[in-house]
């Protein structure tokens, strides 16, 4: 035996030049995995010097170097046995320079020479049908690589004895093949039986032997089962470290794919661990420009793509690209993948122009590389349409993922994951654009093979229960929505270690469905078990944290906390500020969160301001017609509406209704919510016919777009409601009561948050029918909901404690009508509320003391209210009528008759401008004009 060293560590000694120290060990002759070992590769390793050398070349990634070689050596070649070697060498070169349908020609070239004097079972062919079926493999023609390996089988089968290396390749190489396929059960049958021969006929420490524990890791990888991964893995990990030197190339692979399982599992402190590892042997190991150093960059992005830190994934995509331009042919497809990396990130950054720009140049390199049905051209086409998707530009998403669908249709099986994963793209789509059947149909397609083709406890069987789960909330089937989050839930906890971010998405989802519900203390307990997992797994600057504190802040802003809002949603913003460029549309609804708060406390300059910051993001970032366009043109005409200056809500309602028409289908939510907010602003100027008009256009597209028994079909007879109420139509506006009170019995448990508006309205219709018993148990039966489900100092309770009040002023009890009034103060005057609100109260405390004779305190509370209803409301709205009727009583009852007839005119103006010709206030304002003009 030659003298044999074990190779200790290698170090490299000059930067400048390419020195290393060797630490050797010197082996004895009888060292028994020595002598194992190279008995093996005795065997093994074949060939005369320049086919060895063409091999070394291909080991080290020097693809083009290698096809100079073989092609010298073809112009050489003096008989058709040398060329048939050298096609089947050229073949392999092709194959590594991803060039396959140039190597399946070679092969052919070798096979068709080889065939003239050999028969088709020859043992000598089998190598070749081997490769042939790998490159089939690699184009994603799996049905081609069945049929060459099985070729390859079928020799090994019949020459070889039943526990030889070969058979056991070829087991392997067919359970690849399923693999790619999905069919995990058939890979892992195959995989197993490689193992067995191979534990039977190989050392223990033969690499062969790694090899095949780790195939089996890979399947339970795909197949979602990380903890029987890493424990593949590991023995294939194990094997390696003993057989090969420390710096071996094979150890790096084996660190790579350790470092995988943990990122599937969400586990980012060890991921870049192994990443690492193996980089670091891979700069050792290999020359700068090698594809496998590529492929250790491209891992490590990928970590900080999950991690959130764009910036980093960047860089790391872009070393791995440089590497691949320098290393690989221009139509490569791993070049192809590069691209669509950064294309990926580009995407999370929202920047989707430059994601576009990245996919793109993917999908051109992957048509030229690859045939027209394979797998990873669907991938480009899945790419470029969920680019699409988040630009708002539905029907090219769907036209890109139709595109992409068709492709996995032809070229997998019918219960491949990816084919799932396709469905569930598509359902996506009309979730989006509201139609929410469609989805239904396409999410439910998708669960149906994720059942048949995974383990029960797979992750992605989870994501289909969510994505239903998400459809139902959207539909406000509340109940249905928790039942499948809850299988959900049941999967990830079973399937991820407990600090995964998955499990954290899932408590999040179940957090919103009872924020939906109202129930806002379990939404809080949910959005707080998810915050507390993403603060152990992630980055303090991770954009998830940033999600959960906007989530829990919106639970605060609707529980009226608006300052706990305020504090939540401020730190989201600062990790979206951060994380994001200055123009991400993440931004944009961070700003437009806190501008929501400002409204809602009635600080309509700041909330002006931030709903401003919110726009202009969205208007660099999205396209003109993006539906998140139309909801900040919403937001800010929600602003404009609140501050009373009618027609400027009107035209920026208008703009969003304009975008909703041009980018969603006609029976979309959203469209509904345009109508109905313009009815709003409508309703608030007293012009009611108009109201009813774009109520009823609102209430015709829900009925088409959402179930009969959802929240918004409640919505809208409340809205009803209210309109037939100021127009002094208290049957209609009791019938339509009625119908939202039987929606929402059906859609919510009793006690839920939503029945107290509806209670508050048949308050108020009751109240104008001068039936106060009923009227005052409505507004206590919203008050009990209240203090069931609002923290205390809530706005909403200052409305219904003034409200309490009113009616006991009309039943006159006027002590308890201003202990009401005076508790309503109390929240509206110390906490951030709408100020017309507080108008309110101080117009009925005025009411109240007018009738206790106490004219100069009613006078005090009129004008207070007066003051704030000039301020915020047009000269001509039917609620300025009522402070100037009250004022004309008042000025009766002092005998100031002048103005007394000032002020009933003002309100009869009004009344007979905006309000319907029988509604009982111009009755009223009339009868009191009279009364005065008689004492003048």
């Amino acid at each position: 035996m030659h003298t044999v060293f074990r190779i200790g560590e290698v170090r490299k000694i000059d930067n400048n030049r390419a020195l290393y120290q060797v630490d050797l060990k010197l082996t004895s002759d009888d060292d028994p995995q020595l002598r194992e070992l190279t008995d093996f590769i005795r065997k093994e390793v074949s060939g005369t010097g320049w086919y060895r050398m063409g091999q070394l070349l291909l080991q080290i990634g020097q693809f083009d170097k290698a096809e100079e070689l073989y092609m010298a050596l073809l112009e050489q070649a003096s008989d058709d046995s040398d060329r048939a070697d050298i096609y089947y060498q050229l073949g392999w070169v092709k194959n590594d320079q991803g060039q396959y349908e140039e190597a399946v020609a070679f092969y052919e070239q070798s096979l068709k020479i080889y065939r003239k004097t050999l028969p088709e079972d020859d043992l000598s062919l089998a190598p070749t049908y081997n490769n042939i079926a790998q490159v089939y493999n690699d184009m994603g023609d799996y049905s081609k690589a069945l049929e060459f390996y099985e070729k390859t089988l079928k020799i090994d089968e019949k020459t070889l004895p039943s526990n030889h290396p070969s058979l056991a390749t070829s087991y392997n190489n067919i359970g690849l093949v399923y693999n790619n396929m999905g069919d995990y059960s058939k890979a892992l049958e195959f995989y197993e039986k490689s193992l067995e021969i191979r534990k039977q006929a190989l050392p223990s420490n033969h690499p062969d032997l790694a090899a095949s524990y780790n195939n089996t890791g890979l399947v339970y990888n795909n197949m979602g089962d990380y903890s029987k991964a890493l424990e593949f893995y590991e023995k294939s990990h194990t094997i390696l470290e003993t057989a090969l030197p420390s710096n071996h190339p094979h150890l790096a692979t084996s660190y790579s794919n350790i470092g995988q399982v943990y990122n599937n599992m969400g586990d980012y402190s060890k991921a870049p661990e192994f990443y690492e590892k193996s980089l670091e042997i891979r700069k050792q190991a290999l020359p700068s420009n090698h594809p496998d150093l590529a492929t250790s960059y491209n891992n490590i992005g990928q970590v900080y793509n999950n991690m959130g830190d764009y910036s980093k994934a960047l860089e790391f995509y872009e070393k791995s690209l440089e590497i691949r331009k320098k290393a690989l042919p221009s139509n490569h497809p791993d070049l192809a993948t590069s691209y669509c990396k950064i294309g990926l990130v580009y995407n999370n950054m929202g920047d989707y122009s430059k994601a576009l720009e990245f996919y793109e140049k993917n999908l051109e390199i992957t048509k030229k590389a690859l045939p027209s049905n394979h797998p990873d051209l669907a991938t480009s086409y899945s790419n470029i349409g969920g680019v699409y998707k988040n630009m708002g530009d539905y029907s090219k998403a769907l036209e890109f993922y139709e595109k992409s669908h068709k492709i996995y249709e032809k070229a997998l099986p019918s219960n491949h994951p990816s084919l799932a994963t396709s469905y569930n793209n598509i359902g996506g789509v009309y979730n989006n654009m509201g139609d929410y059947s469609k989805a239904l149909e396409f999410y439910e397609k998708s669960l149906e093979i994720r059942k048949k083709a995974l383990p029960s406890n797979h992750p992605d069987l989870a994501t289909s229960y969510n994505n239903i789960g998400l459809v139902y909330n959207n539909m406000g089937d509340y109940s249905k929505a928790v039942e499948f989050y809850d299988k959900d839930l049941e999967i990830t906890k079973k399937a991820l270690p407990s600090n995964h971010p998955s499990l954290a998405t899932s408590y999040n989802n179940i957090g919103q469905v009872y924020n939906n519900m109202g129930d806002y203390s379990k939404a809080l307990e949910f959005y707080e078990k998810s915050l507390e997992i993403k603060e152990k797994a992630l980055p303090s600057n991770h954009l998830e944290l940033a999600t959960s504190y906007n989530n829990i802040g919106g639970v605060y802003s609707d529980m009226g906390d608006y300052l706990k809002a305020l504090e939540f949603y401020e730190k989201s913003h600062q990790i979206f500020e951060k994380a994001l460029p200055s123009t991400h549309p993440l931004l944009a609804t961070s700003y437009n969160n806190i501008g929501q708060v400002y409204n809602y406390m009635g600080d309509y300059s700041k909330a002006l301001e931030f709903y401003e910051k919110s726009h202009q993001i969205f208007e660099k970032a999205l396209p003109s017609n993006h539906p998140s366009l139309a909801t900040s043109y919403s937001n800010i005409g929600q602003l404009y509406n609140n501050m009373g200056d009618y027609s400027t809500a009107l035209e920026f309602y208008e703009k969003s209704l304009e975008i909703r028409k041009k980018a969603l289908p006609p029976s979309h939510p959203d469209l509904a919510t345009s109508y109905s907010n313009i009815g709003q602003v409508y309703n608030d100027m007293g012009d009611y016919s108009k109201a009813l008009e774009f109520y009823e256009k609102s209430h015709k597209i829900k009925e088409k777009a959402v179930p009969s028994n959802h929240p918004n079909l409640a919505g809208s007879h409340l809205s009803f409601a209210v309109c037939y109420e100021k127009m002094g139509d208290y049957t209609t506006a009791l019938k339509a009561l009625k119908n939202a009170y039987e929606i929402q019995q059906k859609a919510f448990e009793e006690g839920n948050a939503a029945f107290s508006f509806t209670y508050s309205r048949l308050g108020r219709v009751y109240r104008s029918m001068k039936d106060y018993s009923k009227s005052l148990d409505y507004f206590q039966k919203c008050l009990a909901i209240d203090k069931k489900t609002l923290p205390e100092n809530h706005p909403d309770f200052g409305i219904t404690y003034s409200n309490i009040g009113d009616v006991h002023r009309l039943m006159g009890d006027y002590e308890k009508a201003i202990t009401f009034h005076r508790k309503a103060l109390n929240i509206q005057e110390n906490v951030q509320c709408n100020p017309l609100e507080c108008a309110t109260t101080y117009i009925n405390l005025g009411e109240t003391y007018r009738q206790m004779k106490d004219y100069t305190t009613a006078l005090t509370y009129y004008q207070k209210g007066l003051e704030i209803r000039e301020n915020k409301l047009p000269k001509n709205h039917p609620d300025l009528a009522v402070v100037y009727h009250n004022l004309a009583k008042l000025y009766l009852s002092t005998r100031q008759y002048n103005m007394a007839m000032k002020n009933v005119q003002q309100a009869v103006e009004i009344a007979q401008e905006k309000l319907p010709s029988n509604h009982p206030h111009i009755l009223e304002y009339k009868e009191t004009f009279e009364k005065i003009r008689k004492k003048m």
